[in-house]
Protein backbone atom coordinates (compact mmCIF):
# COMPACT_ATOMS: atom_id res chain seq x y z
CA UNK A 1 0.00 0.00 0.00
CA UNK A 2 2.98 2.36 0.66
CA UNK A 3 4.41 1.85 -2.27
CA UNK A 4 1.76 2.54 -4.44
CA UNK A 5 0.03 -1.02 -5.43
CA UNK A 6 -3.92 -0.32 -4.93
CA UNK A 7 -3.24 2.50 -7.23
CA UNK A 8 -4.52 2.41 -11.04
CA UNK A 9 -2.01 3.27 -13.91
CA UNK A 10 1.57 2.59 -11.56
CA UNK A 11 4.44 2.00 -14.07
CA UNK A 12 7.79 2.80 -14.02
CA UNK A 13 8.52 3.83 -17.27
CA UNK A 14 11.96 2.06 -18.05
CA UNK A 15 9.30 -1.33 -16.84
CA UNK A 16 9.23 -3.89 -19.29
CA UNK A 17 5.63 -5.97 -20.13
CA UNK A 18 6.64 -8.54 -18.19
CA UNK A 19 7.14 -6.39 -15.08
CA UNK A 20 3.80 -4.16 -15.83
CA UNK A 21 2.10 -7.09 -15.61
CA UNK A 22 3.73 -8.65 -12.35
CA UNK A 23 2.78 -5.19 -10.99
CA UNK A 24 -0.89 -6.11 -12.42
CA UNK A 25 -1.13 -9.34 -10.82
CA UNK A 26 0.08 -7.78 -7.85
CA UNK A 27 -2.37 -4.80 -7.62
CA UNK A 28 -5.02 -7.72 -8.13
CA UNK A 29 -4.05 -9.96 -5.57
CA UNK A 30 -3.87 -7.09 -3.03
CA UNK A 31 -7.42 -6.30 -3.76
CA UNK A 32 -8.84 -9.66 -3.86
CA UNK A 33 -6.87 -10.32 -0.32
CA UNK A 34 -9.02 -6.54 0.91
CA UNK A 35 -12.04 -7.56 -0.20
CA UNK A 36 -12.13 -10.75 1.50
CA UNK A 37 -11.21 -9.50 4.61
CA UNK A 38 -13.88 -6.78 4.57
CA UNK A 39 -16.54 -9.82 3.91
CA UNK A 40 -14.84 -12.15 6.69
CA UNK A 41 -15.10 -8.91 8.70
CA UNK A 42 -18.91 -8.38 7.98
CA UNK A 43 -19.40 -12.00 8.27
CA UNK A 44 -18.36 -12.25 12.06
CA UNK A 45 -20.29 -8.84 12.76
CA UNK A 46 -23.27 -10.76 11.49
CA UNK A 47 -22.56 -14.14 12.99
CA UNK A 48 -22.52 -11.79 16.42
CA UNK A 49 -25.29 -10.02 16.16
CA UNK A 50 -27.46 -13.36 15.09
CA UNK A 51 -26.03 -14.77 18.30
CA UNK A 52 -26.69 -12.01 20.80
CA UNK A 53 -30.70 -11.79 18.97
CA UNK A 54 -30.52 -15.98 19.69
CA UNK A 55 -29.65 -15.25 22.90
CA UNK A 56 -32.09 -12.63 23.92
CA UNK A 57 -34.97 -14.80 22.65
CA UNK A 58 -33.76 -17.64 24.24
CA UNK A 59 -33.95 -15.44 28.00
CA UNK A 60 -36.78 -16.52 29.87
CA UNK A 61 -38.36 -13.68 31.85
CA UNK A 62 -36.87 -13.46 35.33
CA UNK A 63 -40.43 -13.60 37.00
CA UNK A 64 -43.87 -14.74 35.75
CA UNK A 65 -45.12 -11.64 36.29
CA UNK A 66 -42.68 -10.07 33.75
CA UNK A 67 -44.14 -12.74 31.37
CA UNK A 68 -47.32 -11.54 32.07
CA UNK A 69 -46.47 -7.67 31.11
CA UNK A 70 -44.34 -8.64 28.42
CA UNK A 71 -46.93 -10.48 26.67
CA UNK A 72 -44.70 -13.80 26.64
CA UNK A 73 -46.20 -16.94 26.92
CA UNK A 74 -45.64 -18.81 30.87
CA UNK A 75 -42.41 -20.69 30.59
CA UNK A 76 -44.04 -23.96 31.43
CA UNK A 77 -44.56 -26.82 28.90
CA UNK A 78 -48.05 -27.34 27.27
CA UNK A 79 -48.62 -30.47 29.08
CA UNK A 80 -47.70 -29.08 32.45
CA UNK A 81 -49.60 -25.59 32.19
CA UNK A 82 -52.94 -27.87 31.02
CA UNK A 83 -52.66 -30.26 34.16
CA UNK A 84 -51.71 -26.44 36.36
CA UNK A 85 -54.96 -25.06 34.83
CA UNK A 86 -56.71 -27.73 35.47
CA UNK A 87 -55.68 -28.19 38.92
CA UNK A 88 -56.92 -24.72 39.78
CA UNK A 89 -59.85 -25.22 38.29
CA UNK A 90 -60.42 -27.96 40.22
CA UNK A 91 -59.39 -26.36 43.55
CA UNK A 92 -61.64 -23.42 42.62
CA UNK A 93 -64.34 -25.42 42.16
CA UNK A 94 -63.93 -26.88 45.95
CA UNK A 95 -63.83 -23.77 47.89
CA UNK A 96 -67.35 -22.46 49.25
Amino acid sequence: MTLGLLEDGVACASCSGDCRAALAAAREGRLRALAARERFRARALRLQRRERERAARRKPPATLAEADVAGAPPSLPPAAAAALARAKAKAAGRKP
